[in-house]
């Protein structure tokens, strides 16, 4: 057998590398929906050429779409990262989905609105243990609007991170987002910036800070999911 020699075998591990770093993997709740496109394209293509080649586009919009790319996330204590890519639409004082029991009082709201060529998986804001995850049925009005909050289908967190801070991280449907995946359950230890979720065709993500937190970003500014920091807040004593 014929070994390869060694600057062949080092440019094929660089080549595969460099892919990597330039094609970002896919979320496991997109495959189903790669693959059935794929098997689509493939029937398609041998009835039809020319009728492949949308189907082919569909396929690869679909793997796009599905992206999950690394990032690289803050570590310094007493901040909470994006839990998603996209805009922030409203910085707001608001009470946290009754849901979670975190009481009556406001915190700080960030809402970031991810539209359809948005990565749409969701991201820890911070280090800590999911105290509580509850889903809660409900309409599917446009993500953007403020009441999306309360009355969309959506999916909660109640995060308590290391250093003893309860913050909460929504995932909420929207007009064309139907579907929302969530991976963590009551008690799970998650890590700042590692994927959690998944909400499928555009859609919103609220984090909810303590009040008297920093909040670092404004309306219409972007935000990068695992990098970005949205707010700064106080560790709690003890």
């Amino acid at each position: 057998m014929t070994a390869h020699p060694p600057q062949k075998s080092g440019a094929l591990r660089h080549a595969v590398e460099l892919t990597k770093s330039i094609i970002p993997p896919v979320h496991p709740g997109g495959r189903p929906f790669i693959l059935g496109a794929a098997v689509a394209t493939l029937a398609v293509r041998r009835l039809s050429r020319r009728a492949g080649v949308p189907a082919a586009v569909v396929t690869a919009w679909l793997a796009w779409f599905f992206r999950e790319p690394k990032r690289v996330t803050p570590r310094r204590p007493g901040i909470a990262v994006a839990p998603a890519d996209g805009t922030v639409s409203h910085v707001v004082e608001a009470v946290p989905p009754a849901e979670l029991s975190l009481g009556d009082a406001p915190m700080l709201r960030v809402s970031v609105f991810l539209s359809v060529f948005d990565v749409h998986v969701q991201r820890s804001p911070a280090t800590g243990e999911v105290v509580r995850a509850v889903h809660k049925a409900g309409q599917f009005l446009s993500a953007d609007l403020d009441e999306a909050s309360e009355v969309n289908e959506r999916n909660s967190l109640h995060l308590r991170t290391d250093d003893g801070v309860d913050l909460a991280v929504v995932q909420i449907a929207g007009l064309i987002a139907r579907r929302i995946v969530c991976q963590v359950a009551d008690g799970d230890k998650v890590l700042a910036g590692d994927t959690y979720g998944l909400i499928r065709f555009g859609s919103r993500v609220d984090l909810y800070v303590p009040t008297g937190s920093r909040v670092l970003v404004e309306p219409g500014q972007r935000t990068i999911g695992g990098e970005t920091v949205l707010a700064e807040y106080t560790p709690a004593a003890g």
